[in-house]
């Protein structure tokens, strides 16, 4: 039996095996020829393609904030990534599946995965909420009188909430992600130099000198198109460039954590406090992330190894123990 887990994220589509560990990482994107339809390129090779396209190729993403936007693509994108592990459609019919969903997520996204599910071939399928897989992929202990708190920043979405083995105690998904920084980036640049910059650029920037300590001061070339003119330009860029970039995106996320801590009751509360909580998503390895949160929150904050990671080997863990799978999951 072949057993996975998927975490398709709005950014990234991440695939656990039994037996051979994280097995893919790839965007998830697709480029398609914008009169036929066709499909170009798909993953890794479509991203290289975003902003280097003429107008006869277009860059989907069929995943957007969390949500399945373009469910043929969404297919098309995930049964290349199957076929890419050697799980053929034939073979997809004995495999098992877990899927990440977002926190509270709704019965009408659920179907969705399903119908994707069906779409790839995927005949068994189960889902389980991100916090509860990010705890998994961190070694939190999880018992039902011992809460976890977990912050998970990905690409597109958020999620945000306090639990047990018992279920969610309280906690929220939200549509923003580290995707926001990269937009709010393209307006700081194009603003404070005069220069456009693409998408790719954007996250670069974010990922290599992005920082929440204030007094940062790492730069980087950038290349784009001057406003003005059209032409060809470069600007160094600081990490204090993009500080409130980063910042705005940071302040927000801690305003929804503060209010799902309010929501705990004394109990809950009075032992997240003392156990902290745990950051994990691409997004919180921004420099800073974790002592930002910290500081803000008045408590202490545990930053996975591999943050990024800590979604799909959670998911990898839960699928191959079907105890645990039981009482995790969710549809």
């Amino acid at each position: 039996m072949i057993k996975l887990a998927i975490d398709l994220g709005s950014s990234v589509t991440k695939i656990f095996k039994i037996g051979s560990g994280v097995v893919l990482t790839e965007p998830s994107c697709v480029a398609v020829s914008a009169s036929t339809s066709a499909v170009k390129a798909i993953g890794e090779e479509a991203k290289r393609l975003i902003g280097k396209t003429a107008e006869f190729t277009t860059i989907v993403f069929p995943v957007f904030e969390a949500d399945i936007v373009n469910e043929e693509m969404a297919a098309v994108m995930l049964g290349y990534f199957l076929s890419k592990i050697g799980v053929t459609r034939s073979r997809a019919r004995k495999a098992e599946a877990l899927f990440s969903v977002p926190c509270g997520v709704r019965e009408e996204l659920l179907q969705k995965y399903r119908r994707l599910a069906a779409a790839c071939g995927l005949a068994s399928v189960y889902f389980v909420e991100v916090p509860f897989l990010s705890a998994l992929g961190q070694d939190i202990p999880l018992s039902e009188t011992e809460p976890a708190f977990v912050v998970d920043m990905g690409g597109g979405s958020t999620n945000i909430a306090a639990f047990s083995l018992d279920g969610i105690i309280a906690g929220i998904g939200l549509n923003i992600g580290g995707g926001n920084i990269d937009s709010q980036i393209i307006d700081c640049i194009a603003e404070t130099f005069g220069l456009k910059i693409g998408l790719q650029t954007s996250e670069k920037l974010k990922m290599t000198i992005g920082s929440l300590y204030a007094n940062d001061n790492e730069s980087m070339i950038v290349n784009g198109r001057d406003i003005a003119s059209g032409r060809p330009r470069s600007v160094a860029v600081t990490s204090a460039d993009i500080y409130d970039c980063i910042r705005v995106f940071a302040d927000k996320v801690i305003e929804y954590a503060s209010m799902v801590i309010a929501k705990l009751p004394a109990e809950v509360s009075a032992a997240i406090w003392h156990n902290g909580i745990s950051l994990s998503g691409g997004t919180a390895l921004i420099i800073g992330m974790d002592d930002y949160f910290s500081h803000a929150l008045q408590v202490d904050v545990n930053l996975a190894d591999e943050p990024q990671m800590a979604v799909v080997v959670g998911g990898g863990r839960t699928v191959g123990n079907e105890e645990m799978r039981d009482v995790v999951c969710i549809g």
